[in-house]
Parts: C-alpha cells; structure tokens; sequence
C-alpha cells in the first residue's frame, strides 16, 4: 500500500472507531500496534491513554502533537466509512491530525540516521475537554524539549492552504453559569412573587452591552449566553434560572475586566429587583500563543514545501495546545481542509488530499528544526 493509501486507511479506521476525551482506549491501542509494527516503540509513560513516541538519538530534542479524542455528535457526512459508534464522530477532525502526525513518524523513522536529534511524537488524549495537554504535561512529555508543534485542519482553506500568526492566535476560553434566585408565586398572583424569568431576560440583554460599550473596539472579545434554563410548567412563575454561556478574549487584561464587569452588572440587578445573583466561571484553556520565531519558520518551511502560506485571522476558538505553549515555545498552525461544512458539524467532511502533504511537511518541519534548537 503506498504511503497516502495507508495514511487514509488508518484516518478512516480512526473515523469509524471514535472515542470521546478520557476514553481513547481502542484509539490508543491502535496507535501503539501501528508504531511497533513500524518500529517506533512507545515510552513507557503513566498515561490511561493516549501515547508518546520517540525518533532519533542524541541532546537535541523536539516535539510533534497530535490530539485523538472526539465528539458527543451523531454523524450525518454520509460517507462509505461513517462513525460506528451511536452518537460519537470526528467531527473536528482530529482523525485527520492523528494520521497526518502518524506519516510524519513514519517518514523520520525513515531518515532516523540522519537526524539531528531527537523527536518526541506526542498523541494526546481529551483536547476537546481541555484536560488531555495537562495530564501530558503532568506525565512529563514535555522534559527536555526545546520547541513543539501541533496543526488543526481549516474546513475555510482549500487544501493546499496553510496560515498562522506569531503572537496569540486561539483565545482564552471561560463557561460561566449564573444561578438567579427569586420568589415562586402562582402565575395569576405574579405580584406575589420575584419573577426570575424576567429578571433573567433584562439580565442576558444587559450582558450584551459589556462586548459592545465596556471593552475597547480594537480588542477581541465574545461574551453569549447560550443556554437558559427555568421553570417546569406554564401555569408557575419559577423561583430560580440558571444561565450558562462563554467568554472568549485573546487578552488576560481584557477577560478579567470583563468578568468584573459581569459580576457589576449581576450584582446591580441583584440589589435593583431584590432578588439573588450567584455566578461561578469555569476556565478553560488560556490564550494560544505562539511563538514569533518558530511562527515564521513554520511558514517558511511549509512555502519551500508548497504550500500557499499566508497570515492567519484570530480565532475566538479554545485549543489545548496553548498549555504547551505556557511551558516552552513553538508553534501552531492550520491546514486546509476544505470541508463543505465547519467542525463540529455533524455532516463535516474533510478532504483527504491533505493527509499525505501534511505528513510530508512535518517530517520535514522537525528534520529542519532539529538544526536550529
């Protein structure tokens, strides 16, 4: 089977087997018979799942990432090779990023000799619940590496594509659920009680003021509630609603002030309509941000491999590989994919044609940056 036959192959096992954050176990077996039947022997490291492999010998030591896990969505892409698994999909693509990451092993183990080092190839388990990059680093993945590299499809690029930015790319990503507190009444006696509904309608219209009048225009920022929750029956005004949505910033200055200002504006509308505001936030992942020089270098490598390169817009997107990014620098970088619909549609579709090139330029991404760490 030629080199992209067998990358496909595997990306379409991983599509039909997925497995959701915490819970790649198939995936990483897979993984691990793949590598040793290549002879690429897996590091004994404390990991439930996911795996670290190792090219190359010598001091010098550089990482490649791969993220396996994916999504609680039924697939409607209605392709031959379509999902199992009830209710579960690669619907972000990371199918695509395990078999592009997989060639590249391949293709270092082939010019092993010639390498100027060593690169850790690193399959990381639960991305999408931003917990799988902690549990690497924890597991000590990272020791000893000079710079790391990860990509993400871009359903938006034609194959062929390729962008990133120095500087902060992925945003900082907080959920945030607020518990109002009212009074229950009959809802033919509404002046007997605190309506929390109407009360929770002025408050997710004032929240929409914070993005718009209380942060600077040039910085990036989304603030949405996405889910309100209250009530059991038409005839009940309820005593409680529960809103839960996300902040998004690329900015620590600008999330923080807007968090102060949420808790303002609650607070104001607590003491206004007499009733309670409780808010808790949960974060996410930080800011993504990469590395200047390894930013431009990344380009230019993937210009002498092809690749039509230009610079990337923000995303408002949470990504795990920032807690990489926080230890040691490298860079993160997206590669077309072409795809009819977004990620985390359940009808997304990535074009294979991106596979084989991707790998080839990873390879040569670590053979190259082993030369300047």
């Amino acid at each position: 089977m030629r080199f992209g036959e067998q990358l496909i192959a595997w990306r379409r096992e991983l599509h039909q087997h997925p497995e959701l954050s915490g819970h790649e176990v198939e995936t990483t077996a897979r993984l691990h018979q793949w590598l040793t039947h290549a002879g690429i022997t897996p590091l004994p490291y404390d990991l439930p799942t996911g795996l670290v492999a190792e090219i190359g010998t010598g001091n010098k030591l550089i990482a490649l990432r791969a993220d396996i896990d994916a999504l609680p969505i039924e697939e409607r892409s209605g392709v031959a090779f379509s999902s199992q698994r009830a209710g579960v999909m690669h619907t972000c693509g990371h199918d695509i990023h395990t078999s592009v990451i997989l060639g590249a092993a391949l293709k270092l183990k082939e010019r092993e000799a010639l390498l100027n080092g060593r690169v850790r190839i690193l399959f990381q388990p639960a991305e999408e619940n931003f917990g799988g990059a902690k549990s690497m680093v924890r597991a000590g993945a990272l020791r000893d590496v000079s710079a790391i590299f990860g990509m993400h499809n871009e359903p938006g690029l034609p194959v062929g594509e390729f962008a990133t930015r120095g500087g902060p790319f992925y945003a900082n990503v907080d959920r945030f659920v607020i518990r109002i507190t009212g009074k229950g009444a009959h809802a033919a006696r509404p002046h007997e009680g605190n309506d929390a509904i109407v009360l929770a309608s002025q408050l997710v219209t004032a929240l929409q003021s914070v993005a718009s009048r209380n942060v600077n225009t040039l910085d990036s920022v989304v603030l949405s509630v996405t889910r309100i929750a209250g009530g059991n029956t038409w005839n009940v005004l309820p005593e409680s609603v529960e809103l839960e949505g996300t902040l998004r910033t690329h900015r620590t200055e600008v999330q923080q002030n807007v968090k102060a200002r949420v808790g303002e504006i609650a607070a104001g509308f607590a003491s206004a309509f007499s009733a309670r505001i409780d808010i808790t936030w949960y974060a996410g992942p930080t800011a993504l941000v990469n590395d200047e020089h390894w930013a431009a270098f990344d380009t230019s490598v993937a210009r002498e491999a092809g690749y039509e390169t230009q610079h990337a817009e923000l995303h408002m997107g949470g990504e795990d590989f920032a807690v990489y990014l926080q230890q040691i620098p490298g860079a993160f970088v997206s590669i077309g994919s072409n795809s009819p619909y977004g990620l985390h549609h359940p009808a997304f579709n990535p074009d294979e044609a991106l596979i084989e090139p991707a790998a080839r330029y990873f390879a040569q991404l670590a053979e190259k940056a082993l030369q300047h760490v």
